[in-house]
């Protein structure tokens, strides 16, 4: 891997950032920048507390705000078959036709994942499913749930104590009751793998039990997988997941700065950082 080489030019749209007629660097602004979609023709990337902005092929910054209160915060972004959507404080949002609409669901939302014909979306009160236009609570209607993701035979939450599991085949949960708030998930050589609200990494043993594991005083804002890489979002920079002699190890891809979130396309990653704008490097 290495540095993404190029510095596009790029328009101010926003006052006190210009005057919109000077060349600038194409991560330029620097806003904290949370969650962080890719396709191929742009890059769309939340802050916090500033909206939403579309990042086009020449560099152009857009603010994506019609349809979108200014006091709404946007938790994570998501893209499926080309649509844009927004889990944020007051609800599901999607983008279409330069415009933001709630999609039905008007509570806290955290994370959505489609899955065949529905979508699933983690929430200040639980799991909830869409089928057609209709959302409906399914689960843990008592905890704010923070993540998930799906797996052949489970479906694994974060939430505020900790972590659950849905068995399909017993049609049960089980809850694992951690002390501390699970706000990234993934799967690493078939253990789960999880980030906190304390920058905490744990690994689950297949067994029930999560072991909590220090590189230091690193803190972990995520983990996610790109393809068949996991990687972990620290406030030391971005690293992906391996296993030497045995053991759970972090090797750097993009170091020197805070990374909070990853998104992959067109052989390049594209990062969202603290402060430092957003970040691409050639695979």
């Amino acid at each position: 891997m290495s540095d993404g080489p190029f510095h596009l030019s790029s328009n101010s749209f926003e006052p006190g950032f210009g005057t919109g007629n000077e060349s600038k660097p194409w991560n330029w602004m620097l806003f904290p920048f949370s969650s962080i979609k890719a396709d191929v023709e742009n890059i769309y990337a939340a802050s916090i507390g500033h909206g939403v902005y579309g990042i086009d092929a020449g560099g152009v910054w857009s603010k994506l705000d019609a349809g979108l209160d200014d006091q709404t915060t946007v938790n994570k972004l998501q893209l499926y078959s080309g649509i844009l959507t927004a889990c944020t404080s007051s609800g599901l949002y999607t983008y279409s036709g330069g415009e933001w609409s709630q999609d039905g669901l008007a509570v806290p939302c955290y994370q959505y994942l489609e899955l065949g014909k529905a979508g699933y979306a983690a929430t200040e009160y639980g799991l909830w499913c869409r089928v057609g236009s209709k959302w409906e609570q399914i689960a843990m209607p008592d905890r704010k749930v923070y993540n998930f993701i799906n797996l052949p035979q489970y479906i694994v939450a974060g939430h505020t104590s900790g972590i659950s599991m849905y068995d399909r085949y017993m049609d049960d949960w089980a809850h694992f009751e951690l002390g501390r708030a699970v706000t990234g998930l993934s799967v690493y050589r078939g253990r789960i793998v999880a980030a906190t609200d304390q920058g905490e990494l744990l690994v689950g043993d297949t067994r029930g039990r999560f072991d909590r594991i220090s590189f230091g005083k690193m803190f972990v804002f995520n983990v996610c997988t790109l393809g068949r890489t996991v990687f972990a979002c620290t406030d030391r920079g971005l690293f992906r997941l391996a296993n030497i002699r045995n053991q759970l190890a972090l090797l750097p891809v993009k170091t020197g700065l805070p990374v909070t979130d990853v998104d992959m396309t067109g052989g390049s990653l594209y990062m969202a950082t603290l402060f430092q704008g957003v970040h691409a490097m050639e695979m």
